[in-house]
């Protein structure tokens, strides 16, 4: 009876097996938010494959996603009359990209063009910008980038615009803010984005913000890349009020893969390794008069320390879980943010080893039909809502 037991056990790990690989295969995974261009800005060509970060054109391919949102961004440091340029100057580089990968991924502005990319077999490029600073307070830059492909504005990102405020800017600085939320500028390009048929990017936003977007907004909203605030309580993840809220407005909630995003125990990992660098870390703040460009030195600095502190891909798993639960499987997807974190999960090193979403999910009993929802269904469901 024993062997029997052992034997049922051996062929239904070998049928999940296959079937994750099978349903990865088959259904339209989605990534929203991934981070590559600030390599190709340094130098490298992400159309051949490469040896650094987490993606690139031919592993992105190998990895199984039919459609990809790229970020343009840039910091605080890139004020006014930086930021529209730099920008244009990013989605230049995706554009020369494209270029030299037609026989792989093309770039879609309209969910047409999505269809017919995909019927083709070829990854559809597309363009998240992050942050609303890079609009530098103009309704025709907005309208600018809309036309060059934009998909989705970030209304901020953690630095605050003069018409919204961001999560890291209401948390730390609350008291000595002007304003909370939306102005009445803020509302105005909430509309305007509607009219455009650009999503709605409330990723990095502050719950004020949040709030007043999604009363505003006449059509479902995203959240590109963040994670659940119940499970890790960083500002950069959505509280419950807030997710149930992008249930009511069909929209869509993806889930950050970052470490410190998803494991509540990785800051503190981190900062005792930070500890143990502590003259290299000060001397990279000394050096760095832009808060946020310092961190983000600090954390490539150290990245390779970082492996040891790296949560299970199990803890990934449990915030789409959490998600699913908490107001079901429609309205949740996956923002891996590739290329934009220094630390990942175990079992998710690369872009390569997104199939192993599916094959947990599997594993905790979720259906065929939920796998492909949360892999990309949902959030092709949101970019037909939006797009004209």
């Amino acid at each position: 009876m024993k062997y029997f037991a052992l034997f049922v056990l051996i062929c239904s790990a070998t049928s999940i097996a296959a079937d994750f690989k099978k349903i990865h295969r088959e259904a339209i995974v989605v990534d929203t938010h991934n981070d590559v261009l600030l390599r190709a800005l340094n130098g490298e060509d992400l159309s051949r494959r490469t040896t650094r970060g987490h993606s690139d054109i031919i592993r992105l391919r190998e990895g199984g996603v039919d459609v990809q949102i790229f970020s343009v961004w840039c910091g605080s440091d890139f004020g006014n009359g930086k930021a529209f340029t730099r920008a244009n100057q990013m989605i230049d580089t995706l554009y020369a990209i494209a270029g030299r990968s037609s026989d792989n991924a093309v770039i879609a502005k309209n969910y047409k063009q999505i269809k017919k990319i995909l019927k083709q077999k070829k990854m559809v490029i597309m363009i998240g910008v992050e942050g609303g600073h890079m609009i530098e307070d103009s309704l025709s830059y907005l309208d600018s980038l809309a036309k060059r492909g934009m998909n989705y504005l970030t209304l901020t990102w953690n630095n605050s615009t003069s018409w919204a405020t961001s999560a890291a800017d209401e948390t730390e600085r609350g008291d000595s803010l002007s304003f909370k939320g939306l102005t009445v500028f803020g509302k105005k390009i909430i509309r305007r984005l509607n009219e455009l048929g650009v999503m709605i990017d409330l990723s990095h936003v502050g719950e004020r913000t949040f709030w007043d977007a999604i009363t505003i907004t006449k059509k479902p909203v995203i959240v590109s890349h963040s994670s659940v605030f119940a499970i890790c309580p960083s500002r950069r993840n959505l509280k419950d009020d807030q997710i149930k809220a992008v249930a009511r407005n069909k929209g869509v909630m993806c889930i950050n893969f970052y470490s410190g995003f998803i494991d509540s125990n990785f800051s503190t990992r981190v900062s005792e390794i930070r500890n143990k660098f502590k003259p290299i870390v000060d001397s990279i703040k000394l050096c760095n008069t832009d808060f946020w460009k310092g961190e983000m030195l600090i954390d490539s600095v150290l990245a390779p320390y970082y492996t040891e502190a790296r949560p299970p891909l199990s803890q990934l798993i449990d915030h789409i879980d959490y998600v699913a639960k908490l107001v079901g499987t429609d309205y949740v997807g996956i923002g891996s943010d590739f290329d934009g974190v220094e630390s990942l999960p175990r079992g998710m090193d690369d872009v390569t080893f997104l199939p192993n979403i599916a094959k947990e999910l599997l594993k905790r009993g979720y259906g065929e039909r939920d796998v492909r929802k949360i892999l990309g269904g949902n959030v092709m469901r949101v970019l037909k809502a939006n797009m004209k």
